[in-house]
């Protein structure tokens, strides 16, 4: 077998075929690399691998034609009938020499992810999941122009009939859906033929491994086709070859049959055992604390699916069927909407659309929107709305904690001082874990209500009264829960500061301007702060948070006692050394320290409790912070410390209950790279190298001709 690989592979250097082929590879996947990864940024090369693999149906067709068809066409093939060599072996020599040509472009390819790596953060687990899904799929390709080499022996023929086979494996998917939409046994039975639909697994980031061994068992099973062929013919010149025919055909079929099966049994194993998802979101995956909810389940919870189960879009059907394997008190039930069109009004009047979910728990019930699933944006440049996020895990775990939880908790929101509304991202991680988000205003209420969960104070633009700010200090001393953010103005706001007084906290007024680069993005006035690892911080702990306009906040150095009960405080968030308090904001003409400014660090997020009567405040020093637009900056890691903030004012008990599972985005931060490097690179891959290859090639083969 090794002789025929060798004299295989060699051969395939020795014409211009070999050449050819990795120079059209090799173009077209750096000329979709020069665009989406080098030009857009994008760490991901899932999209130029996804947009070259039609090329399989034009290259593999030349690179497979003459590999068996050649050799029957100049006869030299009676040469291998009669080899002291079995035809497995033969088979695989020549098999795994075309292999290593196209791997050799596979192992290129490899290298890219490498040099996006100099520019950012690249995303390496789904970006090699997806070369592998990539590589199985040519694998499998090769194959099966391996196969129609050896049923001819005219290399266009093989050439032409490979191409219409890989067509049929390339459509497989549009065809079906053209017969039914809905699937029936006929569908199920092409789609067995479906050559990209486990690379489209694999491109999305997970490590499936029925793709894996569909690939594996398809390229077996034409392999072992293409030795049955080339073995009836080697009998053909017998007297048995009636015999030897049904001896072929029977087993033919028994290995169609045999990967039928492997394939069924491959599908029928659980998610969790078959697929690792290798997205850094973990988008395919449930988190560890959708986990612990699951496991502490008690009460039996029906989530009911309004879709046909084979028309549910795949990734809510796997987060669905994930929920039900990790908990045995979770059914899901489909419930097809043509079938039962009014079901949902059990359990609400309002309109519910096609794919959402009803969970639903003894009397309790919470519809999930299929809306809400996926996270979209207006991309105003071209206007168009577009996917930004899943957030199929984030809503079946809130609804899940709702249905099972009786007790429903407040959070006022104080008004009436200019406060900034809780919006966007935040009041979703408000809902998302169950509490209830009201708004109050402190002339028009003696006290706090007693359903008050929390109380939150965003930012107040005006001074509050006297009476106010006593309201909130009876408040906090009765064991109350409040988060403030504090918003520079410029203007006296002394009642306010009494709040925070009232615990031994002062607020620097100013503005920090932070001068080390690795502490502020754009500008100085926009911070990202050092983190205090903490049970507030740790969801955050190993990424930035964006605070802009922060002003300092200091607190005692040890912790305060007073009479009957002592205040410990945690340091949550800090500028550097080398920040600066800009004092005079409206007249500074640099960043750096003038007359009368202070020097850093700078506290700008600090949590204060009470071990006496357990009050707790958390304080952080940007209004701005808990805003979509600063969200937006840090992907997201702002909303996750606000919700982190809740959970821990809700105390130890409650906390368990109010684990919110934040929106998993699909793209991540893009890579910058400068214009110079951008054109080199694209020069370099997309034409110096595949025209390096194709003069190679044509010199190798003239020199050949004229020897």
């Amino acid at each position: 077998m090794r002789a025929i690989f060798k004299r295989e592979f060699r051969a395939c250097f020795q014409s211009v075929i070999g050449w050819l082929f990795l120079a059209a590879t090799l173009a077209f996947y750096f000329l979709y690399f020069y665009v989406y990864n080098l030009s857009y940024g994008y760490p991901h090369i899932m999209y130029a691998v996804n947009a070259i693999s039609f090329l399989f149906l034009i290259t593999v067709p030349v690179l497979t034609m003459r590999v068996f068809a050649e050799e029957r066409h100049t006869k030299t093939d009676q040469l291998i009938l009669t080899a002291p060599v079995s035809i497995g072996k033969i088979v695989m020599g020549k098999y795994l020499a075309l292999a290593a040509v196209f791997s050799i472009a596979a192992a290129v390819i490899g290298l890219s992810p490498l040099l996006l790596g100099r520019f950012g953060t690249v995303p390496y687990g789904e970006n090699y999941a997806a070369l592998l899904g990539f590589w199985m799929y040519g694998l499998t390709s090769i194959a099966v122009g391996t196969f129609v080499s050896s049923l001819t022996e005219s290399q266009v023929i093989s050439a032409v009939l490979t191409f219409v086979f890989l067509f049929l494996g390339y459509m497989m998917d549009g065809i079906t859906q053209v017969i039914s939409s809905s699937g029936n046994l006929l569908t199920q039975i092409l789609n067995c033929y479906n050559l990209t639909a486990g690379m489209d697994r694999l491109l999305s980031g997970q490590l499936d491994l029925t793709a894996v061994v569909y690939y594996i068992s398809l390229t077996g099973l034409f392999l072992f086709l293409t030795s049955q062929s080339i073995q009836k013919r080697r009998w053909l010149v017998s007297v048995k070859k009636i015999g030897i025919g049904i001896f072929n055909a029977g087993f033919s079929a028994a290995a169609v049959t045999a990967v039928i099966v492997l394939n069924l049994a491959a599908d029928a194993l659980p998610d969790t055992v078959t697929n690792f998802d290798l997205t850094k979101e973990k988008l395919y995956s449930v988190t560890d604390d959708t986990k612990q909810i699951l496991s502490a389940l008690d009460k039996e919870v029906e989530l009911y699916v309004l879709s046909n189960e084979s028309s549910q879009d795949e990734q809510f059907a796997s987060t669905l069927k994930t929920f039900g394997e990790l908990s045995g008190k979770i059914q899901v039930t489909y419930v097809d909407p043509a079938v039962s069109p009014n079901f949902y009004q059990k359990y609400t009047q309002e309109q519910v659309p096609a794919n959402s979910v009803i969970a639903v728990c003894g009397k309790r019930s919470k519809v999930i929107s299929y809306s809400d699933i996926y996270e979209t944006q207006i991309d105003y440049q071209t206007y168009s709305s577009q996917t930004t996020g899943y957030d199929g895990e984030g809503q079946l775990t809130s609804a899940i904690q709702y249905v099972t939880n009786d007790d429903m908790q407040t959070v006022y929101e104080i008004t009436g001082h200019g406060e900034s509304p809780v919006s966007g991202s935040f009041k979703e991680a408000i809902e998302k874990m169950n509490l209830t988000l009201a708004s109050i205003n402190l002339l028009e209420a003696d006290a706090l209500p007693e359903d008050c969960e929390a109380v939150i104070i965003q930012g107040p633009e005006s001074d509050f009264s006297k009476d106010d700010a006593q309201k909130i200090i009876d408040y906090l001393a009765d064991g109350g829960k409040v988060l403030i953010t504090a918003k520079y103005t410029g203007q006296p706001v002394e009642n306010f500061k009494s709040i925070l007084e009232a615990y031994g906290l002062e607020l620097e007024e100013g503005m920090i301007a932070e001068m080390n680069q690795g502490n502020f993005y754009k500008n100085p006035f926009g911070l990202l702060p050092d983190i205090t690892y903490d049970t507030i911080t740790a969801d955050v702990s190993d990424e930035y948070v964006f605070l802009p306009y922060a002003q300092g906040i200091a607190y005692p150095d040890e912790s305060k006692e007073e009479q009957d009960h002592t205040l410990v405080y945690t340091q949550l968030l800090a500028s550097s050394s080398q920040a600066v308090l800009k004092k005079d904001v409206q007249n500074m003409t640099s960043y750096e320290k003038e007359e009368g400014d202070l020097e850093g660090a700078f506290t700008v997020g600090i949590s204060v409790t009470d071990s006496a009567s357990q009050a707790q405040l958390i304080v952080y020093t940007s209004t701005e912070m808990f805003t979509d637009s600063a969200d937006l900056q840090v992907a997201g890691n702002n909303a996750a410390l606000f919700a982190a903030s809740i959970r821990s004012l809700a105390g130890e008990e409650e906390a368990s209950n109010l684990i919110v599972i934040p929106v998993k985005q699909y793209e991540l931060q893009r890579l910058t790279i400068a214009q110079g490097t951008i054109i080199l690179a694209g020069f370099l891959t997309t034409a110096a190298l595949p025209l390096l290859l194709v003069v190679l090639g044509i010199f190798i083969w003239l020199k050949r001709r004229k020897a």
